[in-house]
């Protein structure tokens, strides 16, 4: 009879109660959406990468701001683009009829250039919330239907007075099984969170950089 049961993760899954099924398929579609997000994230940032240095070669390439701003144009397309942008917008918004700066154009340019940054960077970091939180929530979520499971497998071993292997055997290995896909959505998600972290900070630390480059350019065109 023990030789008869059937331990696939198939039958596993076909012989655990609903509760334990229901756990499962949230788990396994917990999984996929992790993937799907880093998927999207990592092609997020290898073409902000790109965009990041084609415009700083442009941009450093000593060709006149203003037509590099003019090539740019009102619609940038990326956040280099557009936090160059801000910048220069408001580098041309504050000069006077006679050519004059209005005071405080300094603070408006550097502020202009921080909303640009900020939206950059919740933008890069958008999403990374749902793999932290399927990489925290999804072992705990796993240990639920597990210990669903085995309540379960002890309520059939009471029910059939027979405590033998036959018995007690499927029921934990079916409860054991959610916590194994509870882990198998977590991890991944833990990892890609961690190293998807990591690159957006590197990103957005060169899009600081750039600010406060460009930042200190304008100063000294303002005499500061």
């Amino acid at each position: 009879m023990e030789a008869g049961i059937d331990f696939s993760i198939w039958a596993l899954f076909a012989r655990a109660t609903l509760p334990v099924k229901l756990v499962m398929v949230v788990l396994i579609l917990a999984s996929v959406w992790a993937w799907a997000v880093a998927i999207n994230k990592w092609l997020a940032y290898a073409k902000a990468r790109r965009a990041a240095a084609r415009f700083d070669e442009a941009f450093w390439s000593g060709q006149p701001l203003d037509a590099l701003f003019d090539k740019v144009g009102a619609t940038p397309r990326n956040p280099s683009e557009e936090i160059f942008s801000a910048g220069m917008g408001e580098w041309r918004r504050s000069h006077r009829d006679d050519g004059a700066m209005i005071p405080g154009a300094q603070a408006r340019i550097e502020r202009s250039m921080d909303v640009s940054l900020s939206k950059a960077a919740d933008g890069l970091q958008s999403g990374l919330g749902t793999l932290a939180t399927i990489g925290s929530v999804a072992p705990f979520i796993g240990l639920f239907g597990t210990v669903w499971g085995i309540m379960n497998a002890f309520v059939e071993i009471a029910e059939q007075q027979n405590s033998s292997l036959a018995v007690v055997a499927p029921g934990i290995a079916e409860a054991l099984l959610a916590t194994g896909i509870g882990l198998l959505a977590a991890i991944p998600a833990v990892v890609f969170y961690n190293k998807l972290s990591a690159d957006s900070d590197k990103i957005i630390a060169g899009y600081e950089a750039f600010s406060d480059e460009f930042s200190t350019i304008l100063s000294r065109q303002l005499g500061s």
